[in-house]
């Protein structure tokens, strides 16, 4: 799907993910986290300003999914704290911590649709249920976030009845429609066939250009990272070792090992 065919203009109202807020909107402070007696993240600092693309990439292993996993609540750290739009996340009491999550959405590895419900539903289940919209508000918010992906057309299937590519885009209309400030991307197109990568990737070009969301993403898709990204962090064994701009970290890295990755990816 070519971007240029995309249609926005479902945003022009209320872009999704438009930031109440401006300057820092993610902050971690000495976040550790452990299994057992491997250190996945090592006493890490850095924070996420409201509107910006980040970018997380390094080796497998190096903690880059852990910090997503940390700020979709999935997993807690054991140490240090973590901060969304000036609210505590972790250590907070779970009434604070179920109104800070609404903040966040998230587009996994695998498409995690609800195979028994059609796309529609599978877009609008979140906002009723969980935000209490109405459901004629949700399918309509729906059918413009379909239609921004490419979608419009495919509103009455099942997700079976998508390829892969297709899915991934229904699962990103989905994280979408509860209007995070924060969308989190793990390594989207990792499951997907080679030819739908590209699909999926210009979906997303699109929504870092046309919408103010913030977003932080964990990819092995260099270009995309290069295209979208405000900056990019190199990790290694848990810690940054580098951080700047996609032109800085990809044309003029100063670590060894950042140029030891990405002379393996590039």
């Amino acid at each position: 799907m070519s971007t240029e065919s995309t249609d926005t203009h479902a945003l022009s109202d209320e872009k999704p993910g438009s930031p109440r807020s401006t300057g820092e909107l993610i902050r971690l402070e000495r976040v550790t986290k452990r299994f057992g007696d491997h250190t996945v993240l090592d006493h890490l600092d850095f924070s996420v300003d409201a509107g910006k693309h980040v970018t997380l990439i390094g080796p497998s292993g190096s903690g880059k999914t852990t910090i997503l996993r940390l700020l979709m609540t999935l997993l807690k750290p054991d140490e240090g704290t973590i901060t969304v739009d000036g609210e505590r996340l972790f250590p907070a009491p779970e009434k604070q911590v179920r109104e800070v999550r609404r903040k966040i959405g998230m587009v996994f590895q695998q498409f995690n649709l609800f195979p028994n419900m059609t796309v529609l539903r599978n877009v609008t289940e979140a906002p009723v249920t969980v935000l209490g919209m109405p459901k004629d508000a949700a399918e309509e918010r729906a059918r413009e976030l379909l239609e921004m992906v490419g979608l419009s057309d495919h509103v009455a299937k099942h997700p079976s009845q998508l390829s892969g590519g297709q899915q991934q885009r229904v699962a990103i209309a989905r994280a979408l429609a509860m209007r995070p400030q924060v969308l989190l991307l793990d390594e989207v197109t990792s499951a997907l066939d080679p030819e739908l990568v590209a699909g999926v990737l210009d979906v997303l070009r699109d929504i870092a250009r046309s919408t103010d969301i913030t977003m932080l993403c964990v990819t092995h898709e260099m270009n995309f990272a290069r295209d979208i990204s405000d900056q990019v962090l190199m990790f290694d064994s848990g810690r940054i070792i580098e951080a700047g701009p996609p032109e800085k970290i990809f044309g003029e890295p100063e670590h060894d090992r950042t140029r030891e990755f990405l002379s393996a990816v590039l």
